[in-house]
């Protein structure tokens, strides 16, 4: 019985024919359940769906999707025993899975169909409600003549969106679950937003749920995560970018209830170093952290990976490409190290001290390296802008010569994958005879900056070398607050847009590294262990 419902086709121009209603009131008074149809926009009948609360199949959902500028071409008309407004439930479920319509229809107590209810989603709009819901009508007496009521909707979708994104470019919602306290999970947010707004996109809204250890399938709550997915159609977001790092299994789940980009901090922050590599050393590194970074979640590999082995399963002739190219990657960077070796030794060969600036991203490191050189390094203002190493020759005023070096920004909770891929880049650091670590004075969690920092330099094995510390941009403070910080902290203020403020650095620079490193070039520094890769997946 229910398996003639398939054979059911509707005139494209009908949400529901009469004669299909009938029928499914017919089957639904004699089996006393609600029978949902599934309909495609050519009127046919995918899938039978029996009982309330049930949804079309995933190999459906798989088949036809959707995208937060279109609609999935599908849909859901429910019979209900008794008369009733289309339900919450019904409606989260039209936004979730971006249905074409959702709707109901009552079965009168002999078996006849009663009012069919409709309701449908509206462009995106932050003011503007996410549904529409229809006067309930009689089956044959519906004004909707479905194939214009589509084409129009998704004009309408498409040009609301169109414009969207011509002003905002690609969008997102930042998301964090974790026992921290709702300011500790703000603060976090706040860097989240800035590393979203170097890879390009804007954020349009946050949302933050404390849980105690984290839900262990959606790291929200499942409510909590309909709720943020509701709120991301309504909006017109394009990605949920998750603070905390989430696991593969949580990610696929995550996606098998939306069509929405679902990418975690780290995730985020190899995309950036992603777009900002331009040398051939760091785009080898950043794939060597991508790949390392896999393990056994293969679902963000693009097709092409390599044809399938004798005996092999595709899973695991992915792993064996991933193997091999890793394999490849590694080669290359020891290559990158031998050549990076014959420049350390040239530099011994000359005695140049070395000074390397390290510090937390967007500290302005490049911008002090600029004034201190005469430089033209990109300073633009935004995470990590700095990916690869710049050396340049610093002259102080009593005629000795130094190497100063630029590197990567470090932040916290750095991916180990990508330290451990940015060996050879990191490696420079080995080489310093003082680090100059730069902090930005103004920044709100000044401690932590300062702490993050001192972790990696320690993850790094570094942190026996010698420091000098900095605080930059002293000239955003008030008058009189940047030299209680210096004192406080033991540090030199200075801005490095301001020439007249370098002077006393650069006097106490020369002093530390003649200390360090005299003139007959005899070093006083520990020498650092070198980096090692961290093991494959």
């Amino acid at each position: 019985m229910l398996e003639r419902l398939y054979r059911r086709r509707m005139p494209v121009d009908e949400v529901l024919s009469v004669e299909a209603a009938k029928t499914l009131a017919q089957f639904t008074h004699e089996i006393r359940r609600p029978i949902g149809l599934v309909i495609t926009r050519r009127g046919a009948v995918q899938d039978v769906l029996v009982g309330a609360g049930t949804e079309p199949s995933p190999t459906t959902l798989a088949t036809f999707r959707a995208s937060p500028r279109s609609l999935r071409g599908l849909r859901l008309i429910r019979s209900h025993l008794k008369e009733q407004p289309i339900s919450q439930e019904d409606l989260t479920m039209l936004g979730l899975l971006r249905l074409d319509l959702i709707g109901t229809v009552a079965v009168t107590p002999k078996g006849e169909p009663g009012l069919l209810s409709l309701a449908h989603l509206n462009p995106p709009s932050p003011q503007g409600s996410l549904y529409t819901l229809l006067k309930p009508t009689l089956v044959h007496q519906c004004p909707v003549s479905f194939e214009t009521f589509i084409r129009e909707l998704e004009s309408d979708l498409q040009r609301q969106s169109g414009s969207h994104t011509m002003a905002q470019g690609q969008t997102a919602i930042l998301v964090s679950a974790s026992p921290k306290s709702k300011a500790e999970q703000e603060d976090r947010l706040t860097e989240l937003a800035e590393l979203a707004s170097s890879a390009d996109l804007t954020v349009i809204d946050r949302l933050v749920q404390r849980t105690q250890s984290g839900h262990h399938r959606f790291q929200l709550g499942s409510g909590k995560l309909k709720d943020v997915l509701m709120q991301a159609m309504q909006k017109g977001a394009d990605l949920l970018i998750f603070d905390q790092d989430l696991a593969p299994a949580q990610l696929r789940a995550i996606e098998e209830i939306t069509d929405l980009t679902v990418i975690d901090r780290t995730q985020l922050i190899l995309d950036i170093f992603a777009q900002r590599a331009h040398s051939r050393e760091g785009k080898v590194q950043v794939e060597l952290a991508q790949l390392s970074g896999q393990g056994t979640n293969l679902s963000r590999l693009g097709g092409g990976i390599g044809s399938r082995g004798p005996g092999e399963t595709k899973l695991e002739t992915d792993r064996r490409r991933i193997r091999e190219r890793i394999d490849h990657l590694e080669r290359e960077i020891e290559g990158f190290a031998r050549h990076q070796d014959q420049r350390r030794s040239r530099r011994v060969r000359q005695e140049f001290p070395v000074l390397s600036i390290v510090g937390y991203t967007n500290a302005g490191k490049s911008t002090l390296l600029n004034a201190l050189t005469n430089s033209v390094v990109s300073t633009a203002p935004r995470v990590f802008e700095t990916l690869d190493t710049t050396s340049r020759r610093l002259h102080f005023p009593h005629g000795r010569e130094v190497i100063i070096t630029d590197t990567v920004g470090f932040i916290r909770d750095l991916p180990k994958d990508l330290l451990a891929a940015f060996r050879t880049t990191l490696d420079e650091l080995r080489d310093a005879d003082l680090l100059l670590h730069v902090v930005d004075a103004g920044t709100k969690d000044l401690d932590a900056h300062i702490a993050a920092v001192g972790t990696v330099l320690q993850s790094l094995t570094l942190d026996q070398l010698p420091r000098a510390l900095v605080f930059n941009k002293c000239d955003q403070l008030p008058a009189g607050q940047a030299e209680a910080l210096c004192r406080r902290y033991g540090a030199i203020g200075i801005s490095a847009l301001h020439q007249e403020t370098l002077p006393a650095l650069i006097q106490q620079l020369e002093e530390r590294l003649a200390a360090l490193v005299p003139v007959d070039g005899s070093s006083q520094k520990s020498a650092a262990p070198a980096l090692t890769l961290a093991s494959r997946p």
